[in-house]
């Protein structure tokens, strides 16, 4: 190894410590020790010193002790006659320097609390707010769940800045063309990456997976945290535990550094650092080497690559599999794109929303009657309108197949919306008969028509879902009396689907399914999907499953015969207990659908709300990831994740899905939905429609207006006396903790 690594990443390390003393005694002597510090809206303190030492920094004071533990990790420095053979003096460094950093960004929260923007997801640009900082819990659990489920494969740090923007540009949109996150921090002589790619009509934010975190090199640490919570939360790893912590990042979060400009002594250390975690640094100039596998995959610093092969080089470095879809459409296509906007002024046509009828059916076909590939526009295309023209729109797919089956349409038909998405400079919003799509200036001028959207769903339909049929056709209108017509037969359709699903319960099928797609951050957790359990991400009920196994047999979603019936009431059978014991290694040997005190599922990270015993209330709570304020169980849904989470089964509090809570299941055991006393005010107006149904099925019509909120208190004192008041029926239910 380059004595000349070693002495740049040491003292930068030093330089870094060094300056981190000095802000922190500035800050001290201005605010005094019991000044708070932190992150906002998280449950992990200061991420990276929280994970990797176990410490919970709240205080300025709390910051002492760790200052003294990055002056105690800095190694000697590299001296003239002195070789240094090992990596382990450089990961010191750099990790000290982390600690460091991360303290220094804390204070800058207190001295400077408007530079970041707190808790958004997209930087005011208009305003000059650029730097969007720490990502709070609601984004990170967000954002991580694409990680777990494969969407996001990875992600780039980029620190520095291109030789020019149109450089910076083709650098990242390669990366997004692959799916990944590219989070951006420092500058180099005064310029970033992020300023280049809004001069050069790039739209950064967490919605376009381009993030930027801050102008300094500092901000790198919100790179590291992130990957480290992500750890916490989804992969049940406890604070302090920094071997498995740091084995879990070089083999579940597949990151690396691209240095873009000259690298000084403070980059070389976070260089360094990043190293423990097992990201290679990948750089454009010409620094030394090292080639040496060891602690990273392969390589650990490469150097003088050029712009075009970086993505390429980088990918290669870390060990990164990714698979590119290819469609033959004039723009750039993937799920980076998804959370792109088009705004008014960049509008070429409108379809659908508060302007005219848009919407979308699939329907099964006969094989003889229709022809795969086929893509019919039936009316005017973008061709045949001018800038800022309206149009109706009827998205009509039909689809063959021998194993094709009608409860699989909804399914196709949820696609639209996302596989749509994915294309450069086109929004779509809602489903069914309620969608709204805008087209973009810039798409148009690439020469994107409507007949694209139709090669869209016949390319990634066949793509995703080709395992169960055979033909597919597409045919999208765009004169209104044929939408209007379309509309009609798709209502009729919709209905008749709902009351099927709906009719569907745990004892009207012997197979329930698994779902193991978080295995890959939460080894232990299998969720067991029934008509009547839908999994605790929300994003998947037994249907979906049943779809999913016939598309691929050997995938995550795998069958489960129930077998003999153990407990009726808690919903326990022996087959869902063997399944579980087997794919979760033997950690889980059974456990409970239908309770929350009794051994229930297991939770993971992922999910998309927690329910809580409260007993002094005698009910429970649930609060969803939504929502960032306390709860009367005593802690914020970040802090539950992080307790509950990492695919184990916890007495008293069990993970779910949103959906689920309306569901005739849910927590039957301990009373069900009768016993629900708090949830946040916006979940009550999201479910209140099936909510009041469930509740006039369970004779208290008006059980919602009883059911507390944050309005009312965040504390189990607080509600109680509005629980009393509205004579809650939990209060006069048997003991929660004695059924």
């Amino acid at each position: 190894m380059s004595k000349l690594v070693a002495f740049a990443a040491i003292q930068g390390g030093y330089n870094i410590v060094s300056k981190a003393e000095g802000k922190l005694k500035e800050a001290i002597d201005k605010y005094g020790p019991k000044q708070e510090i932190g992150f906002p809206n998280t449950a992990y303190y200061l991420p990276i010193i929280y994970s990797i030492l176990g410490e919970k920094i709240e205080t300025l004071g709390d910051a002492e002790p760790i200052m003294k533990r990055c002056r105690a990790l800095l190694p000697p420095h590299v001296k003239k006659d002195c070789h240094v053979p090992y990596l382990g003096p450089l990961l010191d460094a750099g990790m000290a320097a982390l600690f460091a950093e991360e303290i220094v960004e804390a204070i800058r929260y207190v001295e400077e609390p408007d530079f970041y923007q707190p808790m958004v997801e997209d930087p005011d640009i208009d305003n000059n707010k650029l730097w969007l900082g720490a990502a709070d819990d609601v984004i990170m659990r967000k954002r991580g769940v694409e990680f777990v489920d494969g969407t996001a494969p990875g992600f780039a740090a980029i620190v520095g800045a291109a030789p020019t923007p149109e450089i910076a540009k083709n650098i990242v949109e390669e990366y997004q063309k692959k799916n990944l996150y590219i989070f951006l921090a420092a500058n180099q002589n005064g310029t970033c990456v992020a300023e280049q790619l809004i001069e050069a009509g790039v739209q950064i934010g967490w919605g376009t997976r381009i993030v930027p975190f801050g102008p300094d090199i500092s901000a790198a640490v919100y790179a590291l945290g992130f990957a480290n919570r992500a750890g916490l939360s989804f992969g049940g790893i406890q604070p302090g535990d920094y071997k498995r912590m740091l084995a879990y990042q070089k083999n579940r979060i597949f990151a690396f550094i691209n240095a873009l400009g000259d690298v000084n002594a403070e980059w070389a250390a976070n260089a360094a650092g990043a190293i423990n975690w097992g990201f290679p640094t990948i750089a454009d100039t010409d620094i030394p080497e090292v080639l040496p596998w060891g602690v990273c995959t392969y390589e650990h610093i490469v150097s003088e690559v050029p712009h075009d092969q970086i993505p390429a080089k980088s990918i290669e470095v870390r060990g990164l599999k990714v698979s590119v879809t290819e469609i033959d459409i004039p723009v750039t296509y993937g799920p980076a794109f998804e959370g792109e906007r088009v705004r008014k002024g960049d509008v070429y046509l409108e379809l659908g929303g508060s302007v005219s009828q848009a919407t979308e059916l699939v329907r099964i076909a006969d094989m003889n009657a229709i022809d795969d590939g086929k893509i019919i526009v039936k009316g005017p295309d973008v061709g045949d309108v001018k800038k800022g023209d309206v149009l109706p729109l009827g998205i009509f797919v039909q689809v063959a197949g021998r194993e094709m089956e009608e409860d699989f349409e909804p399914i196709l038909e949820r696609q639209i919306h996302h596989l749509i998405n994915y294309a450069q400079g086109i929004m779509h919003i809602g489903q069914r008969d309620i969608t709204w799509i805008r087209v973009g200036d810039g798409a148009v001028e690439k020469g994107f028509t409507l007949k694209d959207i139709g090669t869209i769903l016949h390319a990634k339909l066949h793509q995703d879902f080709g395992r169960i049929f055979d033909k597919l056709q597409v045919t999208l209108y765009t004169e209104k009396k044929d939408v209007d017509e379309l509309t009609r037969t798709a209502r009729e359709v919709y209905g008749a689907r709902d009351a099927r699903i709906e009719g569907m319960t745990d004892e009207t099928t012997d197979i329930f399914y698994s779902c193991t797609l978080c295995q890959s951050f939460a080894p232990n957790h299998v969720c067991t999907i029934s008509p009547e359990r839908t999994g605790l991400c929300g994003a998947y009920n037994w249907m979906d499953c049943k779809a999913s196994y016939e598309i691929n047999p050997t995938g995550p979603n795998q069958p489960i015969a129930k077998g003999e019936l153990l407990d009726e009431k808690l919903g326990q059978w022996k087959g869902v207990n063997e399944f579980v014991a087997k794919a979760s290694r033997g950690n889980i040997d059974h456990y409970n659908l239908y309770s929350i005190v009794h051994d229930p599922m297991t939770t993971c990270g992922c999910c998309e709300a927690i329910a809580a015993v409260l007993p002094t209330c005698n009910g429970i709570m649930t609060v969803d990831r939504d929502f960032t304020g306390m709860t009367p169980c005593g802690m914020k849904f970040s802090t539950l994740a992080g307790t509950v989470g990492g695919g184990v089964s916890t007495p008293g509090f069990v993970g779910h899905g949103k959906y689920n809570i309306t569901q005739r299941k849910f927590l039957r055991y301990e009373g069900g939905l009768l016993r629900m006393v708090w949830m946040p005010k916006h979940l009550k107006e999201e479910i209140k429609e099936r909510f009041v149904k469930r509740a006039e099925e369970l004779g208290v019509p008006d059980l919602l207006d009883r059911v507390a909120d944050e309005t009312v208190g965040t504390t189990e004192e607080e509600i109680l006396p509005f629980l009393q008041e509205k004579k809650h029926p939990a209060l006069e239910m048997e003991g929660i903790l004695e059924v």
